[in-house]
């Protein structure tokens, strides 16, 4: 009973642990494009709401979100399908980085059904 008990102690004390552990990005890793987004004319909520549209954009964004070697602002950009054409938007790191989220989604569509707005942060 005894050997329950300070089981039972112990793992309430790591649960309670790791739930007060809060999430903090690595230096630099804090997107905030809010000033972007009100800028933007069409958003996600502009997307039909077409399965194949759904499905396009929701491989796109896993193919992105694999790609470890991309930012959290890269793997935050906007994808918009309407009618099988994709937009990206958002701001990422770097000319590399705007050319790789480019090509995670070329893994899904065609070059010529992608267009291309992201932005490099400054």
């Amino acid at each position: 009973m005894k050997n329950i008990s300070r089981s039972l102690i112990a793992a309430t004390a790591a649960i309670a642990l790791m739930c007060s552990m809060a999430y903090v990005p690595a230096q630099g890793q804090e997107p905030d494009n809010s000033s972007q987004n009100k800028a933007q004319s069409s958003t996600a909520d502009d997307q039909p709401n077409t399965n194949a549209d759904r499905l396009t954009t929701a491989k796109i964004r896993r193919a992105i979100i694999r790609d470890k070697s991309l930012s959290t602002y890269a793997h935050n950009v906007k994808i918009i399908t309407h009618g099988g054409r994709v937009t990206l938007k958002g701001p990422v790191k770097s000319d590399q980085e705007k050319q790789q989220v480019f090509t995670d989604a070329m893994s899904v569509v065609s070059a010529e059904n992608i267009s291309n707005e992201l932005t490099v942060k400054e």
